[in-house]
């Protein structure tokens, strides 16, 4: 069994894949931990799902904490016995890289556009909704080009409710109208109408800008269902994207 882990400024996401098949993912908070507590909080969740640490043979991760680095190999290879793979952007994942410097792409970026090469072919374009908002395309031949980069809708709403003293702090769901009867869901109509706004408009600016008449677009992160209802230019969700991509880099470099 394969253990793959995406450390985001938010959430972590856990996934166990038993040869080809996902068989468990847990979405968590990103809280800096000592190697010891993360082991402890590794193998707790692999025994909800009957797993033990033995079962495991290899790990992959990805991170965007650099302080939670160390603590994440240091508890798979304590409590796993397995040197984990940790995917930056110098990893040969396969993919050439359309950045003046590479080391400064997140690794969540390419692992979200290996995987989404992978699985829904080129070109195309992986909008991950988390802290924040990144667009990552894959030209026609394959490569890699970083997109733009926007507030998440939670970033969003922490900005005005800690620069507003008025403004409440609301549950992120879809109004019933953009054009609101409640400040609540006027917060919600400008965050998620907003949000759809940008997403679609980065789309066609996208596609315009690389000369493409239609380009698919895959949703993944922890909003990603949700700006589905919302946005135009959405055509899937693919909520746990990042755990297929680390899996294929993973058995790539393994090879």
């Amino acid at each position: 069994m394969l253990l793959v882990i995406d450390t985001g400024n938010t959430t972590t996401v856990v996934g166990i894949f038993d040869g080809d098949n996902l068989i468990a993912q847990w979405r968590l908070s990103s809280i800096l931990h000592t190697p010891d507590e993360l082991g402890v909080y590794f193998t707790t969740l692999l025994a909800t799902k009957n797993i033990s640490p033995s079962q495991i043979t290899g790990a992959a991760f990805a991170s965007v904490v650099p302080s939670l680095d160390f603590s994440i190999k240091e508890a798979i290879k304590n409590y796993f016995h397995v040197k984990p793979l940790q995917v930056n952007g110098l990893t040969d994942t396969g993919m050439k890289i359309g950045y003046n410097n590479p080391s400064e792409v997140g690794a969540d970026r390419i692992v979200d556009a290996v995987a989404g090469r992978e699985k829904y072919g080129a070109p195309l374009i992986v909008v991950d909704y988390g802290t924040a908002i990144t667009f990552d395309i894959v030209t026609e031949d394959g490569s890699y080009l970083p997109g733009g980069i926007a507030p998440g809708l939670n970033s969003g709403i922490n900005a005005l409710f800690s620069k507003a003293a008025k403004l409440p702090q609301v549950e992120l769901k879809i109004p019933k109208s953009v054009i609101a009867k409640s400040t609540e869901e006027a917060i919600q109509s400008g965050i998620i109408f907003g949000t759809a706004g940008l997403t679609d408009h980065m789309v066609e600016l996208i596609s315009k800008e690389l000369g493409y008449e239609k380009i698919k677009v895959v949703a993944t992160g922890g909003h990603a269902e949700l700006m589905a209802k919302a946005a135009r230019s959405i055509d899937c969700v693919d909520s746990w994207l990042m755990l297929d991509g680390l899996k294929i880099i993973y058995e790539r470099l393994k090879k």
